[in-house]
């Protein structure tokens, strides 16, 4: 199979904000307890955070963590999560159903993101609760100090303002799982209403309004544009919720298939953005909305399994799915459309960051282990800044199931001039065939080979638990004036870094 990348200097995208690559931690399951927050491990440091959770996540590079929730986040009291740990109660997290000690609460949470180089994307509760608790939130975090709120900050361990700058207006609320479901037009009000208290605290602040929680719900379509009709000169962006796995009347053996649903995103984006657009067209707006499409990922393998969790536990076993190797194809290029949206797409957490449907996972007496969809997007939040390039991609197509004229190799070009690098990530989804790259970059005189690597050669079915998967060198890659050649394996995930002079 011959696959040729023509790609050019003057043909650009957009720059890719880097908070694309951003995460999520909630209050459910093991993300916390057990997960970042353990202060009985031997690995804990002086604040109980484990240190080698946070070795992991510093080298995933992620820079911007969503927090509280999640379904959680529609029932929390922040106020519950701040002041000395022996007064703060144990609740119900009636969103999970497992009991919350609130000994992880706001401070902790600000102490451990700077730790792993991350800032926050903080979440407040419009399900059962509104306006004046998140615009006390706002006060609480970047106020000064001066005031009653400020004032107990500082009385609490920090002087200085947490400066919060990304701020979600609630989670999912059109979904019927959620505590405190609204209609669009009563979520429309309710997040209007208290995106302008929240910026009348602090008019630096960027809102995030809830898009519809899935593209299946009955809702979808109706509620953006209710929800922008009423929000659109208060809130900066739009969020998007989208998973991927084996549903429904998908076999498990229709590798194609899976494989392509990134096709699915990059539909879903598109609607969302022509959306957007609709509504920004009859207002006459000389505002553009963007999308922060703050969850994303696989997520399948746990779902029969957590229906026998038993409830009100402290940090319970719950969404933790062990990812394969097929898994982590579909991220890799899932990650590869959310960057050719970059003009659009601003911000995306995947969901979620530690055990739960998550890359790292902890062992509650023992280490850390990497799961396979670790690897594409390490190796992207690392390598993939700067702007991305709209090239022009010659590769075979198939047909599957559910898609047509799908790509047999996904790739992304991205020219980082800080670094004075090409990048070129390129998955091929052949389950046969290599794919014979070319590579043809006009405007860009390079110099070498800075790096090539492949991950490849597992089973499709098969996990890390085992830690033998690797990122391992590309060694086809060949540079002959200004072409560069390379040979991929059929199911493999590459990077090739061009130095550029």
């Amino acid at each position: 199979m011959k696959a040729i990348i023509n790609t050019d200097a003057s043909n650009t995208i957009s720059k890719i904000d880097n908070r694309i690559y951003g995460s999520f931690i909630e209050q459910l399951g093991r993300a916390v307890y057990t997960g970042i927050y353990q202060p009985a491990h031997s690995e804990a440091d002086e604040e109980g955070f484990r240190k080698d959770v946070i070795k992991a996540v510093k080298s995933l590079h992620v820079p911007l963590i969503r927090y509280p929730g999640g379904n959680f986040l529609s029932q929390y009291k922040w106020e519950d999560g701040i002041g000395p740990k022996d007064q703060r109660p144990t609740r119900l997290d009636i969103a999970w159903r497992e009991l919350e000690t609130n000994q992880f609460g706001l401070h902790e949470f600000m102490h451990w993101s700077k730790k792993v180089g991350a800032v926050p994307n903080m979440a407040v509760n419009l399900g059962t609760r509104g306006i004046q608790e998140a615009a006390d939130l706002v006060e609480y975090c970047n106020f000064p100090s001066g005031t009653k709120l400020s004032d107990l900050r500082v009385k609490n361990g920090d002087p200085k303002p947490f400066a919060i700058k990304t701020w979600c207006l609630g989670n999912e609320m059109d979904g019927p799982w959620e505590i405190g479901t609204k209609t669009a037009s009563e979520y429309a009000h309710l997040a209007n209403e208290t995106a302008k208290a929240m910026k009348q605290v602090d008019d630096s602040i960027e809102l995030v309004a809830c898009g519809s929680s899935s593209l299946d719900n009955p809702t979808f379509g109706t509620w953006e544009e209710t929800v922008l009709d009423e929000c659109y000169d208060n809130v900066d962006y739009l969020s998007l919720h989208r998973y991927y796995g084996y549903y429904g009347d998908d076999d498990p053996t229709e590798l194609d298939n899976f494989l392509a649903k990134n096709e699915d995103l990059d539909q879903f984006i598109s609607g969302v953005v022509a959306m957007c657009d609709a509504v920004q067209a009859r207002k006459r707006s000389s505002k553009q909305i963007n999308l922060s499409f703050d969850e994303w990922n696989v997520w399948y393998h746990s779902n029969d399994a957590d229906t026998k969790i038993k409830p009100w536990q402290v940090g319970p076993h719950l969404l933790e799915d062990v990812y394969n190797f097929e898994d982590a194809l579909l991220v890799g290029s899932l990650l590869m459309t959310l960057l050719k949206h970059a003009d659009r797409v601003k911000i995306a957490c995947l969901a979620q960051l530690v055990n739960v449907i998550a890359p790292i996972m902890t062992d509650t007496d023992g280490g850390v282990w990497l799961q396979s969809i670790y690897y594409p997007f390490m190796q992207m939040a690392t390598y993939g800044h700067g702007v991305v390039l709209n090239s022009s991609v010659d590769v075979p197509t198939y047909n599957s199931r559910q898609f047509k004229n799908v790509p047999l190799m996904d790739s992304v070009t991205i020219y980082n001039k800080d670094a004075n690098e090409l990048i070129v990530f390129a998955e091929n989804k052949s389950q046969r065939e290599n794919a014979d790259l070319s590579i043809n970059p006009t405007g860009f005189d390079i110099d070498h080979i800075v790096e090539a690597t492949q991950f490849y050669g597992y089973d499709v079915k098969a996990d890390n638990r085992d830690g033998k998967m690797a990122i391992r060198p590309l060694t086809s890659v060949e540079l002959t004036g200004e072409n560069i050649s390379a040979k991929l394996e059929p199911l493999s995930w590459n990077m090739i870094r061009m130095a550029v002079k």
